[in-house]
């Protein structure tokens, strides 16, 4: 019976570890997560209420606005507006996208990292972001779409994901940049999100957010390493700085002024800062960090503004931002590809777990009839 127990046990680990690699079987980075989704197909034509239903939906609809105005929760059994469900839908599916297609650009590294030490901490954080798709998809299909049908949109390229995760990490100075920068627009943008009108998308931010300050610090601390060491890996981390700066204050998304959604998402709660607020956060915080590191940001115009009580920023490349949200960027086709082909093949994997939990549910009907 023991050896039964460890033999499961092994198998529900490794299912769980190939299932963040590889996809989960059917059955949640940032940019402002309101970017649209690939073109859709057309729209029914909605029936039109009669009297009955009107008075029925209109009371729904005020019981909603209720708990949206009191800065309440709104849980999957909860009515909520179709348009709300599906501007979650879209959000969480992309933020969980951008979670398992991160995992491609610093696992790129783990065969060379520098030491023992720097390859275990990259092992964990890979591992950290593949279990943050696995809390996503979740709470994603509690408003009623499947996890086949979230793949399968990221896979023919329907949906879209961070497009900070379709440019190259060219050395090890990347993965320490990635960790500070990357992963601290990540924490900025996602602290909000734990006070999220959604309860499921609420709850499993918390621990995101935990795992992500861990990822920031260690990128830090990583940067601080190479800093205190020679030239030519001083010369490395400002060449990755330079690289990734201006990419990750795109990731917060187009300006307030050309993302009409934020408004809305904003009246529901689901998003809770703007734009151009959370990218001024960033840029606050990061300035000082940079002088501790001694590296500097390859920006001209950044400058403290004692007027404003903030730091004035150069403009920000919106056309490469567009381009690669649109699937023009450097490694987009290789990112779609990687994640088609592991799904593909750990299809041996999703197909080994249903098999045993059928073969485990039989055995439980069977001694349950026995009994």
């Amino acid at each position: 019976m023991i050896q039964k127990n460890r033999f499961s046990l092994k198998l529900c680990i490794t299912v769980l570890i190939c299932a963040f690699f590889y996809g989960s079987p059917a059955a949640m980075y940032t940019q402002s997560f309101n970017v649209p989704d690939g073109a859709a197909t057309a729209k029914p034509v909605a029936a039109v209420p009669t009297a009955a239903q009107q008075q029925v939906l209109d009371a729904a609809q005020a019981k909603f606005d209720a708990v949206i105005d009191a800065d309440g929760k709104i849980e999957p059994k909860d009515w909520m507006p179709e348009a709300y469900r599906k501007t979650l839908v879209r959000q969480i599916s992309q933020h969980a996208h951008s979670e398992i297609v991160g995992m491609l650009p610093e696992g790129n590294w783990i065969s060379r990292a520098p030491s023992l030490k720097r390859k275990a901490i990259l092992i964990a954080k890979v591992q950290d972001e593949g279990g943050h798709g696995l809390y996503l998809y979740s709470a994603a299909e509690t408003l009623g779409t499947s996890r086949d049908q979230m793949l399968d949109a990221l896979h023919t390229g329907r949906a879209k994901y961070s497009s900070i995760f379709n440019y190259p990490t060219l050395t090890w100075a990347d993965v320490g940049v990635i960790g500070w920068l990357v992963d601290g627009a990540a924490i900025m943008n996602q602290i909000p999100l734990c006070r999220c009108s959604y309860g499921p998308y609420a709850r499993a931010m918390v621990r995101v957010c935990k795992e992500e300050s861990f990822h920031q610090r260690q990128g830090f601390e990583a940067l601080l390493a190479m800093m205190q060491g020679t030239p030519a890996q001083q010369a490395m981390v400002q060449d990755a700085v330079n690289r990734w700066w201006w990419k990750c204050l795109a990731m917060f998304g187009p300006p307030d002024s050309d993302s009409p959604n934020s408004v809305q998402g904003m009246r529901w709660g689901i998003k809770r800062i703007s734009n151009d607020d959370l990218r001024q956060k960033f840029v606050d915080a990061t300035v000082p960090q940079a002088k501790v590191l001694g590296v500097t940001l390859p920006d001209p115009d950044l400058k403290w503004n004692e007027e404003r009580g903030h730091h004035d920023y150069g403009a920000i490349d919106w056309d490469e931002f567009w381009a690669t949200v649109n699937g023009n960027g450097p490694c987009n086709k290789e990112r779609l590809a990687t994640r088609v082909k592991a799904h593909e093949d750990g299809a041996w994997v999703r197909e080994a777990a249903l098999a045993h939990a059928q073969k485990k549910a039989a055995r439980q009907a069977a001694q349950q009839e026995a009994a």
